[in-house]
């Protein structure tokens, strides 16, 4: 008889570490996200929080990035299905959508280089928003590849 990982567990189920645990580390929520005026669509740049430590693949200031960053989007379970931008790699995502994590997630790997050797981290892809003037950030959009 097999054991559930907790990480397939319902999303709603999960404690607060656990939740925190699910995400893999690859960065890509923390860029800079612009909409298109006329259709509304949604494009990713490689212009990065200034918060964001690209060696780490995480934020500097995790617990007061809301209040050092008023707009980056905090989501949970209540906010997960509206935030339909997350990439289709996303722990969060997959998992809200019935999905198994990809074998290159710490999680099932044990080791948060797997998400750089599958080329899903956003470490060494990305510049600081320190370094962009916001007037020229679409001439960063990028176009990731999806898993």
């Amino acid at each position: 008889m097999s054991t559930v990982s907790w990480w397939e567990a319902p999303l709603e189920t999960l404690s607060k570490d656990q939740w925190e645990a699910l995400c893999d580390g690859c960065g890509r929520c923390c860029l800079l996200k612009l909409v298109d005026d006329e259709d509304d669509s949604l494009h990713f740049t490689s212009v990065v929080c200034h918060l964001f430590d690209e060696d780490s693949c995480r934020c500097t200031a995790y617990s007061e990035r809301h209040v050092r960053v008023p707009e980056c989007i905090e989501f949970d379970t209540k906010r997960l299905e509206s935030l339909d931008w997350l990439p289709s790699t996303c722990a969060y995502r997959l998992r809200a959508d019935g999905k198994p994590l990809f074998d290159w997630h710490p999680l099932i790997s044990g080791s948060s280089q797997s998400v750089i050797d599958a080329d899903i981290s956003v470490r060494g892809k990305i510049v600081s928003e320190t370094h962009v003037h916001p007037d020229d950030t679409q001439d960063f959009v990028i176009r990731w590849v999806e898993a």
